[in-house]
């Protein structure tokens, strides 16, 4: 019998039937990425590959004893924060997660397939500002969401710009934050899209990448996954992690599936399938 050897990872999110989103895309992610998975539900979903239709949430009682029952038990090497479903579940988990402030915590609440997120109630998002952004190693959202959260604590205006928003939460305590969707700076198509990571010292990472038509489900939440991957992973410093975690997301997209009438789902074991096809070939 032999030990585990494989960082664990503590995910928080949605229970997806379609496992395109939520904790079933993060553990698929994770075991793909040589990482074990445990997850936290904090919320049911019943959905398709085209919309989710109702959602329905855990009691914060039971989101809280499912995970200090598995924190008591074995030492995660990276927890990550999907979506959320109240505000009682911003609580309980940011007094979960304040006793491993060692632990690297990449937050990734908004999932704008799901009801309410994205542009949910300003109170649940003066919740996540407080109590789990300041705890956060990396936050990652889109320009989109970003604007939206910072109307929590500005007035619109022409003058604001995205690197203040972003220092604003810096300043809160959280270590860097992952802006998607960022105008890519390149010529054509090939640089439509692209990601900035922003630390202490301003921007550490602008990387384009082409845009794929899709569309997507998961595409975010593979992104997020694999980069707490990768910094579960011993030495892996944010800004690696987030190249290695493009690199996969966008290979991921590339190799797409379509499972029903819907959106095309990330393929998080394409690398399993091509190293399979090559075996099959030889």
């Amino acid at each position: 019998m032999q030990n585990q050897t494989s960082p664990l990872i503590l995910t928080f999110g949605v229970s997806d039937p379609v496992g395109a989103i939520g904790v079933q895309a993060d553990l698929a992610t994770f075991s793909a990425l040589a990482c074990h998975g445990l997850s936290v539900t904090t919320a049911l979903l019943i959905a398709d590959t085209a919309r989710v239709e109702d959602m329905h949430d855990i009691e914060p009682e039971w989101v809280s004893d499912q995970a200090r029952v598995l924190l008591e038990d074995m030492q995660v090497a990276a927890i990550k924060i999907g979506a959320l479903g109240g505000i009682e579940h911003v609580t309980a988990i940011a007094e979960i997660v304040s006793d491993y402030p060692e632990v690297p915590l990449i937050l990734d609440p908004f999932i704008s397939s799901l009801p309410e997120q994205g542009l949910g109630s300003e109170d649940i998002l003066i919740a996540l500002r407080q109590l789990l952004i300041p705890q956060a190693t990396l936050l990652m959202l889109s320009q989109v969401e970003l604007e939206r959260l910072a109307e929590t604590w500005r007035d619109a205006s022409a003058d604001d710009t995205l690197q203040a928003d972003v220092n604003y939460l810096l300043e809160l305590g959280c270590e860097f934050v992952l802006v998607t969707g960022t105008p890519g700076g390149g010529d054509g198509d090939k640089a439509a899209r692209a990601n900035t990571l922003f630390g202490a010292d301003g921007v550490l990472r602008h990387d384009s990448w082409q845009h794929l038509p899709g569309p997507f489900l998961g595409a975010g939440s593979t992104l997020s996954a694999a980069i707490t991957a990768r910094m579960a992973q011993a030495g892996a410093q944010a800004p690696q992690a987030v190249l290695a975690a493009q690199h996969y997301t966008a290979a991921a997209l590339a190799h797409a599936q379509r499972f029903g009438m819907g959106h095309l789902v990330p393929n998080r074991f394409f690398l399993l399938q091509i190293s399979s096809g090559r075996a099959d070939a030889a």
